[in-house]
Order: C-alpha cells, then structure tokens, then sequence
C-alpha cells in the first residue's frame, strides 16, 4: 500500500478505546479526536436517522469545493426565484430572502451555516447547480467519493422526506472532510456567534438571528458546526472543537427537546477534553524503529514518523504504555519516499493497542544481484 507522507496526518488506528464509565442521554452519538483518528465514543452511530439540518453540512461541503475549484465564487450574485421564494420563505428556519434580489454567494452560505436557512440552501442550490436536484446529486457523488457508507440525500436542506438519510458516523466524516480540506472557508463561516439578513415587516428593522451551535461560548475552542431539529429526526448536532491542537468532533442525534441538545452537547464534548489526553509518540522525521525490506541494498531500512504522531489514551494510562514497531507484511524493494513500510504501535494495561503509520524517509531501490547475494548469506549466518 503506498501513501504519500502528506496523507499520513498523524492517523492512529480508529479502534475505539475504553475510557473512564460515561453514557449520553442521546440516544445516537459519535465522537472522534481528528488528531490521531481515535474514536472515542460511539452509540448506534451506524443507525440510519433523518439528517434535519445536518445535511446543510453537505450543501456546504459541495459549495466550499466548487469555490476552491474555481468553479464559483464568494462575489457571486445570484438571483432569489419568485417560485424558490414562495415555497421556502415560509418554511421552517429561514433568512428571510426577498423574492428577486440578487444576493452572493458568500452572504447565502452565512445564510446556511449560521441561521440555518431553508431558502438559502435552495437559492444556492440553484445558482450554483442550476437546479436544486443537479446539486443533490453533485452531494451524493461527494457522499459516495468521501467514503459515507449510511447517508443519501433527497434535498439540499435536509428537509422530511424518506429518501433520505445519514448516520452519526457520516456526520462526522462530512464534518472532519470540511475542516481537513477548507481549513480556511471553515474558519470564515463555521463560527459567527450571528448574522443579520433582512427586515422585518412595517418597521423595516433588521432581523439578526444568532447561531444555534450549542457549543460557543459554552466549550472553549468550539467553532462549528451544524444543528438540526424535525418531529421526526428529534434534535442533534454536530459539533468540533479544538484545544492546544487538539481537535475532537462530535455527533448527538435523537434527543428530546432544545435545551437536552444543548445540556448533551456540551457535557459530551467537555468529557471528550476531560476524560482523554493525546500523548507525543515522535517528532516528523524521527526514526522510530527499523523494518526488513526484501530486495533492498541495506537488509533494514529507517522507519520514520511521517509526521508529528500522537496516541489518544484515558487519563492515567501515559506512564504504562509500550511501544513496538510491526512492519506491514510483504514489503519489497523498490519503494517510493514516504511510502508505508510499518506501525508503531502502542499497547497500555486493558486497553486495545492503538497504531500510526511509519514510513520510509528516502526512496528505496532495488538491490543488484551481487548484493541480494550478500544479503542472503548474511542472513543465512546470522
């Protein structure tokens, strides 16, 4: 298996590990440290659920790529449909569009991130995808590409309907694939506390609404990323925080009313803080052990931290953990710099072990035949 140092980023094996006792009273969760790939937590998170406005995270995720495509842009204007508006300014939350204003695209997506708009998904939809049924499938495709194995998705605004639908764990994955590729648009929108869009009948006084996230201002560090409520589906989140550069996301769905959402939400996240720590393993380049690569001019080789690797354990364990390093099995000269070549791995008293990838720091060419010789008759003799 060859995978460049770029896409090593710290991945620990994502076995979920075993921590102090805690529960939810969601009845559906997921949490992950993005640091190393650990799940920390994870309850009916493979059970299909009604995505309400989590499936926003999606509309999002496609606009975010056609914008780092070149393929659109935050400036662009585009223009609110007398049918769009009829259907949609009325309809659960919105951002109070006005029919036949032309508004950018930068102004809908804080529409959609931070106020939650029904109307601004499907304006959006439509000027970037000519139809709002084009951009669902641009989603799905996006779905399928990032690996969401429960999820599909019917509209662009996660609006009832019984073809659609997610699980925590895609929620979670759409939500890490938006915070690895568009770190910088992340930033920009995934974190205003408010935003205000339009203007109240009669007195005309603009209408601010602030951020649903349960998170700010609650759990330090917390910067996104999407609530959602129906009758059906209950009330979830998904959330991420970061802290002294550790970031963890979160997913509760199922949950009774507003403020059980926001109770979960945080007592879930600052457990996720609390409960676990993300030990050092090595610097990016350190050599971390030696691997036997067959046909190779040097019988071992270095094995190396791609880059900085950390292991997520519970509290406690830091002091009685062991580390080893396994070599990927069959590995054979010649190989590409950075390419794989082991796992150190990392076992501690009654815990499963936990693993990140090591890699070759050089290219490694094939031994001529004189050599291999060599190799062989010192192996031989030991």
């Amino acid at each position: 298996m060859r995978l460049a140092v770029a896409a090593l980023v710290a991945a620990v094996a994502a076995a979920p590990a075993v921590a102090q006792a805690y529960d939810t009273a969601a009845p559906i969760a997921f949490m992950k440290d993005l640091q190393t790939g650990r799940i920390l937590f994870a309850k009916d998170a493979d059970k299909r659920m009604p995505p309400a406005s989590m499936a926003k995270m999606m509309s999002v995720y496609v606009a975010f790529k056609l914008i780092k495509a070149g393929e659109a842009n935050l400036d662009q204007m585009v223009m609110v449909r007398e049918d769009t508006w009829k259907k949609w300014n009325n309809q659960g939350s919105t951002m109070f569009l006005d029919v036949n204003s032309q508004v950018s695209v930068e102004n809908l997506l804080h529409g959609i991130v931070t106020l939650s708009g029904n109307d601004a998904c499907v304006v959006l939809a439509e000027g970037l995808g000519g139809t709002e049924a084009n951009y669902v499938a641009l989603m799905n495709r996006e779905a399928q590409r990032l690996g969401l194995k429960g999820s599909h998705f019917a509209n662009t605004n996660g609006w009832p309907d019984p073809g659609e639908y997610v699980t925590a764990r895609d929620l979670a994955m759409i939500a890490e694939a938006t915070i690895r590729d568009f770190p910088d648009l992340y930033a920009r929108f995934y974190q205003k506390e408010g935003f205000t869009w339009g203007k109240t009948m009669g007195s005309g006084q603009a209408i601010t609404q602030g951020n649903r996230n349960p998170l700010l201002g609650k759990v330090p560090g917390a910067d996104g990323l999407k609530t959602g409520h129906t009758e059906e589906a209950g009330y979830g989140f998904t959330g991420s925080a970061v802290q002294n550069g550790r970031r963890i996301v979160m997913v509760v769905a199922g949950l009774k009313s507003f403020g059980e959402r926001v109770s979960a939400s945080v007592d879930f996240m600052n457990w996720g803080f609390a409960a676990w720590q993300n030990i050092p393993l090595g610097k990016k380049g350190q050599v971390m052990g030696k691997v036997a690569i067959d046909g190779a001019a040097d019988a071992q080789i270095d094995a190396v931290a791609g880059k900085d690797l950390f292991v997520t354990l519970p509290r406690g364990f830091a002091m009685e953990r062991k580390t080893s390093v396994q070599p990927l099995a069959g590995l054979k000269a010649p190989l590409k710099a950075g390419q794989q070549v082991g796992w150190l791995v990392v076992t501690m008293p009654g815990q499963q072990p936990a693993r990140a990838p090591l890699v070759t720091p050089v290219a490694i060419e094939e031994a001529g035949m004189f050599r291999r010789a060599i190799n062989w008759l010192m192996g031989l003799f030991g």
